[in-house]
């Protein structure tokens, strides 16, 4: 036994010892895979023990012993015979006594080991007196026994792993907590007024009140006659304590919302807070200080916020030292303040009459939140990371805004922003910073939201105000952004279209990139919000796009065909699809032109052929389909495009990018023209077929599938047939690709074949059972359940799902003729890939398949249980020995293996959905153990 003990200290030793160098990857996972099982392992309990009480240990090899009991006493407990259990609490109390000048991080673990041993064992009844008697009465050991009071609360409410039933846990956390909470009060008191008390210890005791409060365990009417209140504002004073003191003073305010229960505290704690407020400005060169006290003063406005607007003049005083706080200059300090405007706007909003103190106090924060939208003088003077935080945090403020507009109005803020902004203006152009002029700007944007449409005081200022800004890149995207954010109201009031379409124009021919990307954008939402009025506008707009939309960047432009699209949607049928025909035939006659040449085609051809296929795609997309009669300028047009784009794939089907966007293009097509596509549909998949073939590209079964999905149910044969060419030609493809290559290399073909079968069993299964492919089809989708692809592995289980459970496999006296066809190409297969599959299924369902895919695994297994139980049985033993004990361990592979064949044997097929559960509770337990880095948890 002792030779064991110390093989097994050696060869920790020496595990532990791959962490001191320089580890690679591999070496890291080895060892950490190694340290899990150790830790799983019955051994280590002694092992462990040994390690923490020598001499000798190395520390890393000690605190990994400290950690590993805090694991086991949550996770293997029962490990330990019951008659061991309270001497495992004296050798964890002995350690403690030997560790008790430190370190702390094995303190903390033994701690939390003893804290989790104590929920659950009933037979540990005088616990806080246990502790006490053991560490509490000689100063050297009072910080060992703080710790332990400060983790117990924190683990028996929090540790959510730790093994008790619900009783058990509401009999024990009331013992150990609820029922301990007063003579902890006590006994903090005593320990913070007790001669010769460090700082140290002080700032322990608050930390081991604030884990009380947190927990809902402290008795505030209690608290508020013990010493502890008075003396955490008075540590507000000390340096070394102010932190520690400002989470305490936080908690107790927040435990305190129960008002009407608590006013007597609240009465001693209010006036305390008001009296921190001169601090903001004694100590406003120190940011910590002021955050400290900013989380005070939000904390006491949000927790107390009823009583602000029923009693004024008393708690006005925080109102104001929130301010004051929400002006500091530090945009780290500012947000703290925020919920608590959104809050008080909130419940100020359902009133019917509000203090002028508080329309003050909004009117106040809206000036400054503009002071704080403002971009430095000199942009060069932040690097690019502090200038994208800068930009997301303006958004977080103007939330802000938004509450000011609740509180005030949003014309009384739209005219203030507006203000600042005229007052700018009335100075010499060469005394006016863009800064002054963009910030209002902005704050008008983030108000939008909150705008009337039928406003007819403020916005119409706004409108005319915009045309005569500075030309300022900074300016003139942040008045494109507020035209996009106001087309609502435009459309309520066209006489500004023409003025704001101007506006918009102008933007594009910026040569500052995010500029012309505003434009696009707002002229985006202006045709989808004023399309209506915008109709007498597209010959013009489609002058600008012949004129100046070769201009833009192809982001623009997409953006201009997709606000053009708006506008035809808005049309008559009929004028609507000659407009749709006249601007698709610029790109298709594009895409024509790069087809028929006979000389090479750059880079930089196909590149913009591409960027055309992008632009129709959007209109097809926001146009979408005209109905199931086509307008007469869209009869043709179908067998038109389809030429075009048959000769165009026949020659770029090579290219990824553009195969993409065509096939992407195709399936608006089939939306557009619906039913009048089916004369092409069989040419379309003929030519997937080819060019999956040829390039091995995963598009060209997406667009088979979706054309499947359509026209599924028509009889006509030849469509039937080239159902047939591509299943057979597309499996035969993916069964090739996958003898050259790994799954993992190919999951988007993977996940678009999948999606093929499952429109062809659910259309056509008259193409899928009796098919040579479908043995293929069978073993190539089982490829894909070992990715970890959640969309993939959901796919490829719900095709098995309907395999597996399909209608032809329930015995009938008169089935439809082809079920025994399909039933028995269902059974040949299964008879083949069975044992694989069932490996698999479990395989995954223990290891990487996604958290929600354990229903459809279990209606499948209840499926192979019916249907296949006698090989059910023999194929069990083996695949259950392959399953690694990391994620199911041998026990439950035992339970789950006795279960179902109890279940088999008596036909009770229904409880195999039991048995898979269970055995993915037990492996999702394990897993979630062995996620713990054994050297890093807490």
């Amino acid at each position: 036994m002792a030779d064991n003990q110390s093989a097994n200290i050696q060869a920790l030793l020496s595990v532990l010892n791959v962490f001191t160098s320089a580890p690679d990857k591999a070496s890291l996972e080895k060892a950490n895979s190694w340290l899990q099982d150790f830790q799983h392992s019955p051994e280590a309990w002694s092992t462990c023990n040994v390690l923490l009480l020598s001499l000798d240990a190395p520390p890393a090899a000690k605190l990994f012993a400290a950690q590993t009991f805090r694991m086991k006493v949550v996770y293997d407990l029962h490990q330990v015979d019951p008659s061991n259990l309270l001497p495992l609490r004296d050798t964890l109390i002995t350690a403690l006594e030997r560790y008790k000048s430190g370190p702390k991080t094995i303190i903390t673990q033994l701690c939390l080991a003893l804290s989790g041993l104590a929920l659950q064992l009933p037979a540990w009844e005088n616990v806080l007196q246990n502790m006490v008697e053991t560490f509490g009465t000689n100063p050297a050991t009072v910080p060992v026994l703080l710790q332990f009071l400060t983790v117990l609360p924190e683990e028996v409410s929090g540790n959510t792993r730790i093994p008790v039933t619900d009783e058990e846990y509401l009999e024990r956390s009331e013992k150990l907590l609820s029922g301990n909470s007063e003579q902890v009060l006590q006994l903090l008191s005593m320990y913070l007024q007790a001669t010769g008390v460090t700082h140290a210890v002080q700032s322990q005791i608050f930390g081991c009140i604030r884990s009380w409060l947190v927990a809902g365990e402290i008795n505030m009417s209690a608290f508020g006659k013990s010493p502890l209140l008075a003396f955490a504002f008075e540590a507000l004073s000390s340096d070394e304590l102010f932190d520690s003191a400002v989470d305490v003073v936080c908690e107790m305010i927040h435990e305190t919302q129960e008002i009407d229960d608590y006013m007597p505290v609240i009465e001693l704690i209010v006036p305390r807070v008001v009296a921190l407020k001169n601090r903001l400005d004694e100590q406003k060169d120190d940011p910590e200080k002021i955050r400290g006290y900013a989380k005070i003063f939000a904390e006491a406005g949000e927790t107390y916020r009823v009583l602000i607007l029923q009693h004024t003049d008393t708690f006005y005083p925080i109102v104001e030292a929130i301010g004051q706080c929400s002006a500091y200059p530090d945009l780290d300090i500012v947000p703290i303040t925020f919920p608590f405007w959104m809050r008080l706007a909130q419940t100020i909003g359902k009133k019917s009459s509000v203090s002028p103190l508080f329309l003050e106090a909004y009117k106040a924060l809206m000036g400054v939140i503009i002071r704080h939208l403002h971009f430095p003088p000199d942009l060069t003077s932040m690097t690019g990371q502090e200038a994208d935080n800068f930009r997301s945090f303006r958004h977080v403020m103007g939330d802000t805004l938004k509450d000011c507009c609740l509180v005030l109005g949003a014309d009384t803020c739209l005219l203030s922003a507006y203000g600042l902004i005229t007052i700018a203006l009335s100075r010499p152009p060469q005394d006016i910073s863009w800064q002054e002029i963009e910030a209002p700007l902005f704050a008008m944007r983030s108000m939008g939201a909150e705008v009337d449409l039928m406003d007819e005081t403020a916005v119409p200022k706004i409108m005319d105000l915009i045309p005569s800004l500075p030309i300022h890149p900074r300016v003139r995207y942040a008045a494109l952004l507020i035209v996009s954010r106001y087309t609502e109201w435009i459309n309520r009031h066209p006489e500004y279209i023409a003025q704001q379409l101007q506006y918009i124009s102008a933007g594009f021919e910026d040569p500052d990139t995010e500029v012309s990307a505003a434009a696009g954008q707002a002229l985006k939402y202006l045709c989808q919000d004023c399309k209506q009025h915008l109709i007498e506008f597209l010959p013009t707009l489609h002058t600008f796009l012949t004129t100046t939309g070769a201009k833009l960047a192809q982001d623009d432009r997409r953006q201009v065909y997709e606000a053009i699209a708006y506008v035809i949607s808005a049309m008559p049928m009929e004028k609507a699809a000659e407009s749709l025909r006249t601007f698709s035939l610029d790109i298709l006659s594009q895409i024509h032109t790069i087809s028929s040449k006979s000389t090479a085609v750059t880079k930089q051809e196909l590149k913009e052929v591409g960027y055309g296929l992008e632009n129709l795609e959007v209109m097809l997309h926001v146009v979408g389909p005209f109905g199931d009669q086509l307008p007469p300028a869209c009869q043709n047009s179908c067998q038109e495009a389809w030429s075009i784009f048959d000769a165009f794939i026949s020659k770029f089907a090579f290219d990824y990018d553009t195969s993409e966007r065509a096939t992407r293009v195709l399936r608006h097509g089939v939306t557009l023209f619906g039913q009048a596509a089916l004369p092409v549909a069989s040419s379309v998949l003929s030519r997937m077929a080819t060019s999956f073939e040829a390039t091995g590209f995963s598009s060209f079964l997406w667009i088979s599938g979706k054309i499947i999905g359509r026209f599924g149910n028509e009889a006509d044969p030849a469509l039937r047939n080239a159902f047939q060419s591509l299943y057979e030609r597309a499996t035969n493809k993916v069964v090739s690709l996958l003898q050259s290559k790994d799954p993992r290399d190919i999951p988007d073909v993977l996940e678009d074949y999948v999606q093929l079968l499952l429109q062809l069993i659910r259309m056509a299964p008259d193409v899928f059972f009796p098919s040579s492919a479908f043995p293929l089809a069978f073993r190539a989708t089982m490829a894909a359940l070992t990715l970890i692809h959640s969309d993939l592995v959901f796919a490829s289980l719900d095709l098995f799902r309907d395999i597996l459970t399909h209608e032809c496999l329930i015995p009938s006296s008169s089935p439809p003729p082809k079920f025994p066809m399909y039933a028995s190409a269902i059974k040949v297969v299964m008879e083949k890939e069975g044992f694989e599959f069932v490996g698999y299924m479990l395989t995954g369902l223990v290891g990487d398949f996604p958290e929600d895919s354990a229903a459809v695994v279990v209606t499948i297994f209840r499926s192979i249980a019916l249907l296949w139980s006698t090989q059910l049985i023999v194929w069990l033993p083996p695949i259950l020995q392959q399953l690694p004990p990391s994620s199911t361990p041998n026990q439950a592979k035992e339970r789950f293996l006795l279960d179902v064949t109890n279940a088999l044997n008596t036909a009770q097929y229904d409880k195999v959905k039991y048995c898979i559960l269970g055995l993915h509770r037990a492996s999702r337990k394990a897993r979630d153990r062995r996620r713990v880095t054994p050297l890093n948890h807490t």
